[in-house]
């Protein structure tokens, strides 16, 4: 049974952008997709139904933390992420190779693997290829990525070299205890901000043959012309023929200049992040609703917007939410950004089909969406 397969339909005259489709077990995946993220197996502020609601064809979850708590073992017994969380569309767990070098005070790299403390209770823990494996196949995602080491901006090119040759073979040991055939293994092309490592790193990868490929170690606090550089400079040594995912990232921005630059897939917190603390995306740019001149605005917090949130509420109302402390805030906030992005992202595909991205890009860029 062949679980697994990416269709590249179309490209786009006006920029080379890929329109494409990823079959997996549990749907279809229309792509350039936006993917939220669900750290510990929830997307916060939104319940299962209200991702469908607003759209979402995938979603994430955190290998590192769903380790940590409450751990992969009772996932499994669960029958698995999708039935644990009530979510029948595709997911994708990392690898925790990202939270193992972000969050951890005292880690320690080694060539079988990372030595690191638990963030919830300071405990020891040991990452390996293999045990990610077995965590990630025992969550049962649709979609697993390789354990990588991700390096810090700013690295050394001696540092950015050992990490990316450590993470190919890393990436090999994965690919040789990954045997769950339902669940589709994407490798992670590193290189920190070093051309000719980039380039190194996408052909390693595509030799090994993966169904998909991460783009790791970007979006990491460089400026974002040296990310598009970066982007630009591997992806002529990308397979054509295989889904393409710029890691943790997901601003209106960046997300146009990925697909401009031939990325498919995305995952980002910001949009929920943001949520919480009061602030919507629109296509006029960003809006803080907490802020006093909402206090009377009795319009939705986008006109043209399809969702819950703006179908039936208006700033004024949202912004007392948010003054008051109610959790209602966090929700309609994070139902809109989230339909705000995947709407971005249906628009995007649209544009595609009719060869006019370049013409779309342009429209957004002037109307405000990336201020």
């Amino acid at each position: 049974m062949e679980y697994f397969r990416y269709e590249l339909i179309k490209t786009c005259k006006q920029t080379g952008a890929r329109l494409g489709r990823l079959h997996t077990p549990h749907g279809v995946i229309d792509t350039p997709c936006f993917m939220p993220v669900g750290t510990q197996a929830t997307v916060k502020a939104m319940t299962p139904r209200d991702l469908k609601e607003v759209n979402a064809s995938i979603i994430l979850a955190n290998t590192y933390h769903l380790y940590v708590r409450p751990g992969h073992e009772l996932v499994r017994d669960a029958g698995g992420l999708h039935s644990f969380m009530g979510w029948d569309r595709p997911i994708l767990t990392d690898s925790g190779g990202f939270q193992v070098f972000s969050l951890a005070g005292i880690n320690k790299i080694k060539e079988d693997g990372v030595e690191f403390r638990s963030h919830v209770d300071g405990r020891k823990l040991y990452f390996t290829p293999e045990s990610v494996m077995e965590i990630e196949q025992a969550l049962g995602a649709d979609i697993a990525m390789v354990f990588d080491e991700c390096a810090p901006y700013p690295s050394d090119r001696k540092y950015t070299l050992e990490a990316m040759e450590r993470t190919h073979r890393w990436a090999k040991r994965c690919q040789e205890v990954h045997t769950r055939e339902d669940q589709a293994l994407f490798g992670i092309v590193q290189g920190g901000m070093f051309r000719d490592l980039r380039i190194q790193s996408a052909k390693t990868l595509a030799d090994m043959d993966f169904i998909g490929y991460g783009i790791g170690g970007l979006s990491v606090g460089e400026p974002k012309t040296l990310m598009y550089e970066m982007l630009e400079e591997m992806m002529p040594y990308m397979p054509q023929n295989k889904p393409r995912y710029l890691m943790g990232v997901g601003s209106p921005d960046c997300l146009l200049e990925g697909v401009v630059r031939g990325v498919d897939m995305f995952d980002c917190v910001l949009q929920t992040r943001v949520a919480r603390n009061g602030l919507a995306f629109t296509r006029e740019g960003k809006k803080t609703i907490r802020n006093a001149r909402f206090e009377r605005d009795f319009t939705p917090i986008e006109n043209d917007c399809d969702c819950y949130a703006c179908t039936g509420f208006t700033r004024g109302y949202i912004r007392h939410l948010i003054k008051a402390g109610e959790i209602l805030a966090a929700q309609l906030l994070t139902m809109h950004n989230l339909r705000f992005s995947l709407k971005l992202m249906e628009d995007v595909r649209k544009a595609i089909a009719e060869d006019r991205l370049l013409d779309f890009y342009n429209e957004l860029k002037e109307g405000g969406a990336f201020d």
